[in-house]
């Protein structure tokens, strides 16, 4: 297509609306997102070039954090500087998260209630198909060469079998692409050629900034994400389950490379194993009800925050409890998005044709893929056995479902959903919509 030669002046007020429309619209995932952007923003509006768009995707998928929402907040910032960043990446959260927290209210207070145990029941059988999705898409764009296909079955083993830590995986993966690109460049697909840029100014404000500027952002960066933590600790102690999640999705904030898919199961590791927030079958529901709202599938942790908040109220009334619970893990996760942006965006002309960090880059995406396959897997255990055990051997612990536990009503509605989506392209509000009447269906008539 043919690219604006400008950046063409955009009102703030018409900005604030266009980012609102997106914000109630962004289903999909961070694949619908995005071509939900590229749509309104360069196709029908022009605002920014497609080169540009593109750059800045790049810059946003080397970052940990939802890229979808990370791309926002740089368009937004690029069009009308750090106000036009916050209201992007704000009104790209704030419906989703909005609605998560009223289905977690609805999920306690009626959860044991028969027709919200039939739509849960079949949503999650939905996700099955949703997961596989993302590992059949994430894997076509990554895995172009041999060398990347061996390193996603690596990252895969690594987390399936031995249960070492997301963040570990990650690194590996990164230091692999780095020593391939330095030793081995022909395991890594060919850079795309240079000099096909367009030729549209860059505003002054997205030149690198003043060191003096730079060191105020950080400050007021840190003091916005790391302060709140800091009171918890003193005034509720280390073991206070505000302190406990907001120390938890801070670390959680920076290791978050590959989206919701890729964290899902370190973060279930965490929230059900160690802490003891919710139980697997919750954590299943719990992506399904994301897939259900705008904005970030990350947003699980939302209704993950306010589950662990409620059952741990302390003093407080446990909805309040919940709500805070959810506020709190949803800002310490978010605020580091922002952060990344309003620092790093200046610069993303120097990081544009970066061997090494195309390089990493491409390691870490291939592990995800791994990782998403570990996910898949463990989504369709939990969702299709009713009793799944353990079994180990030396460092390897593989999951070991109960055969006569298998549910047959689920691997139904798994099936149906999957050839929907993959075979006939159904769009994934309908599948959602149709499984979960199903579930409701089967639960009320008792076959499930």
């Amino acid at each position: 297509m043919n690219s604006p030669a400008h950046v063409p002046v955009v009102s703030f007020r018409e900005a604030f609306l266009v980012w609102l429309k997106i914000g109630f619209l962004s289903f999909g995932g961070p694949a619908g997102q995005i071509a939900l952007m590229h749509r309104m923003l360069v196709d029908e509006r022009k605002w920014i070039s497609e080169t540009r768009f593109l750059h800045a995707l790049n810059y946003c998928m080397l970052l940990p954090g939802p890229e979808a929402q990370q791309l926002a907040t740089y368009i937004g910032w690029l069009m009308h500087r750090t106000w036009g960043g916050l209201v992007a990446g704000l009104l790209f959260i704030l419906p989703g998260f909005v609605l998560m927290v009223g289905i977690a209210v609805v999920y306690v207070s009626y959860g044991e209630l028969t027709w919200v145990q039939g739509l849960l029941y079949g949503m999650q059988a939905a996700t099955l198909a949703i997961v596989i999705e993302a590992v059949i898409r994430v894997g076509k764009r990554a895995l172009k060469t041999r060398a990347l296909w061996w390193l996603a079955g690596a990252a895969f083993i690594a987390i399936f079998a031995l249960h070492l830590p997301f963040p570990l995986i990650v690194l590996g993966a990164a230091l692999a692409g780095l020593a391939a690109a330095r030793w081995a460049p022909q395991w890594l697909p060919k850079p795309p050629k240079a000099g096909e840029e367009d030729h549209d100014p860059v505003p002054a404000h997205a030149h690198p900034a003043q060191p003096a500027w730079t060191l105020k952002l950080l400050l007021a960066g840190a003091a916005l994400w790391g302060l709140p933590i800091l009171l918890l600790f003193l005034a509720l102690g280390a073991q206070h389950v505000f302190t406990q999640e907001a120390v938890f999705f801070s670390k959680m904030a920076v290791v978050t490379f590959g989206g919701a898919y890729a964290v899902l199961a370190y973060m279930t590791q965490q929230a059900v194993d160690r802490y003891g927030w919710l139980q697997p079958g919750e954590m299943v529901q719990g992506l399904a009800l994301a897939e259900t709202t705008p904005g970030p599938l990350i947003l699980v942790l939302t209704y993950v925050g306010f589950l662990g908040a409620f059952r741990d109220p302390g003093t407080l009334p446990p909805l309040l409890s919940g709500m805070l619970g959810a506020t709190l893990s949803t800002w310490v996760t978010f605020v580091p998005c922002f952060l990344w942006i309003f620092l790093g965006a200046p610069y993303i002309e120097r990081l544009r044709g970066n061997v090494q960090l195309n390089a990493a880059l491409t390691g870490i995406t291939a592990a995800v893929v791994g990782v998403i396959l570990n996910l898949s897997i463990w989504f369709a255990l939990h969702v299709l056995f009713r009793q799944v055990g353990q079994w180990q051997a030396g460092p390897l612990r593989l999951p070991a479902p109960e055969l006569a536990s298998l549910d047959p009503v689920a691997l139904l509605l798994g099936a149906g959903a999957m050839l929907a989506m993959l075979r006939f392209h159904v769009g994934l509000l309908k599948v959602l919509a149709v499984c979960a009447a199903a579930g409701l269906a089967m639960k009320l008539s008792g076959l499930a």
